[in-house]
């Protein structure tokens, strides 16, 4: 495996934009090192709104997934305040067991012509970590729904009962960014930002005190990963994407 030194460098997103929606799986997969980009841009006046596709409700392996969603639902609402989201939505599925299928990307389309967003961002749905973690299942199954969510808002004769509730077609998503993707080639600088990303990870007090591991200490899991972007960004930390172009 390469070492960053050794990999080209990042090339810088583009932010000539104003509206993203957020579409992840699961609270806290946005803090995992996209938070604090998104704490950049609110700054600069965009609007991000996120959207759940659980609650996270099976992620805890020593609480009742019943007990477990409505604190899940909170600390995420409480984290995306500090990086200036006031919308975050949760469509409900369950927890672990996501299926890529026509209802969710019906559910994703919908939510995209409901949001009309000129960026969609999403996390890895790759296979792995650079080959050397597997993913999981769900952030494949919500990550490869999204990419096709976005054609299918576009197009009235798909999913039609979505016209039908009212819900135009919206074909002005220029582009899909995953973060934390193995096949990313750009980055934004997120030095200024950086502690507030922390800030909103460490805010899933529940979820973190039931980690193990270095996932489970924010400041330095994330410190690592943003140094290893930085370093490829020339800045101090940065957060990664792959860009997927519709336009």
């Amino acid at each position: 495996m390469s070492t960053p030194a050794e990999q080209p460098p990042f090339r810088p997103l583009d932010e000539d934009w104003e509206t993203a929606l957020a579409i992840v799986a699961h609270p806290d997969d946005m803090e995992y090192g996209a938070a604090a980009a998104v704490a950049r841009w609110t700054a600069q006046g965009k609007r991000v709104s996120y959207l759940m596709v659980t609650s996270g409700e099976a992620g805890i392996d020593g609480m009742e997934p019943e007990l477990c969603r409505p604190i899940r639902e909170r600390e995420q609402v409480e984290s995306a305040a500090l990086v200036g989201v006031d919308t975050v939505e949760f469509l409900g599925y369950p927890d672990g067991i996501v299926e890529y299928g026509l209802p969710l990307r019906r559910d994703l389309a919908r939510a995209i012509r409901r949001h009309r967003p000129e960026i969609v961002i999403t996390t890895n749905f790759r296979d792995t970590y650079g080959g050397v973690f597997p993913n999981q299942a769900d952030h494949i199954a919500v990550g490869r729904a999204t990419l096709d969510a976005v054609p299918a808002a576009g197009n009235r004769w798909v999913f039609r009962e979505l016209t039908a509730e009212g819900h135009e077609p919206w074909n002005g998503v220029r582009q899909v960014w995953a973060a934390g993707s193995p096949d990313g080639m750009h980055a934004v600088d997120t030095t200024e930002t950086f502690a507030v990303g922390v800030a909103s990870l460490e805010a899933h007090h529940a979820y973190l005190a039931g980690l193990s591991g270095e996932m489970a200490n924010a400041a330095e899991f994330l410190e690592s990963m943003g140094r290893i972007a930085g370093s490829r960004l020339g800045t101090t930390f940065a957060a990664s994407f792959e860009v997927i172009n519709f336009r």
